[in-house]
This record gives C-alpha cells, structure tokens and sequence, in this order.
C-alpha cells in the first residue's frame, strides 16, 4: 500500500469523523496484517462529551461506508474505532455485540482451574460459550470459566 493511499486513508477518515462531531486524535494502518489494519482513535468536537460505544459503533459502520464507497482499497481491511474514553473491558452484553469481529484477549481458566490467556477476533457470546476466532479457527471457551474479555489490538 502507498504513502499516497495512506494519507488519502487518513484524510477521508477524518472528514468522515469531522462530519459526525468527532477529530481524529490517532490513525494508523498496519499493511503487515492480513488482513490490513486500520486504527482510528477519536474524541468529540465538544470537549464535555464522552465518546461512548454506540459513538465508536455508529462511526465504525460511516467510515466503513466511505471508505467502501472509495477507490482507495481494494483489499480487505479490519476497521477499528476506540477511545480513550471507551473501557477496554467488555462486560455487558451490548458489548460483546458491538465488538463482534473486533481482536480481544481473552483471560479464563482451564479445566484444571488453571488461568489461561488467549487471543483472536471475537465472533459471539453465548449463554454457553464465548466464541474466539483465532486464525480461521473457531475456539469456545465456557461462560464460566470467563475471568474477563479485553479488547486488544492486532499487534497485542
């Protein structure tokens, strides 16, 4: 990918989030992932409102749009919209909805009451199983063994 896709990557994200009351306060696209990464860290224009994760999801989903609309990538990418706001923990369950395909470390124990650590991008919750898709494969960690989810980024 160009210097020139990159910054054309850049500024359309951020007449995207301006549109939408938000600045764009950190971008990055890591090209070594496959797929792509693109990394937008945002805050609103109004300095007294926080960014929440509908905000997050909303802008998520106009970027994707404008970014599809564009000529500029013709690969597939993973889009990524957070915030210093934004608690890294996901605990609710709009939570695990909201951050379905987004990359999480997953904290649990093992059979032997053993605690364990994993990653993967997370694909669903379910009463029974917390559904991790590492590499193209799908692990199912038992609800209750489920210490905590964090959301991580593709290089950890």
């Amino acid at each position: 990918m160009s210097n020139q896709n990159v910054t054309e990557l850049r500024v359309l994200t951020a007449k995207s989030a301006t549109d939408h009351g938000f600045d764009v306060i950190d971008f990055n696209v890591y090209t070594h992932l496959n797929p792509l990464s693109i990394q937008v860290n945002i805050r609103h224009k109004n300095p007294a409102k926080k960014v929440t994760i509908d905000d997050c999801s909303n802008l998520s989903q106009s970027l994707d749009e404008a970014i599809q609309d564009s000529s500029i990538l013709e690969r597939p990418y993973i889009l990524e919209v957070s915030s210093e706001g934004v608690g890294d923990l996901l605990e609710m369950e709009k939570d695990f909805q909201v951050f379905k395909g987004f990359p999480i470390e997953v904290t649990y124990q093992d059979l032997n009451k053993i605690q364990q650590q994993t990653n993967g991008l997370l694909l669903k919750r379910t009463h029974e199983n917390l559904h991790v898709n590492q590499k193209g494969k799908t692990q199912r960690i038992p609800v209750e063994d489920v210490i905590q989810v964090r959301l991580t980024t593709l290089s950890g």
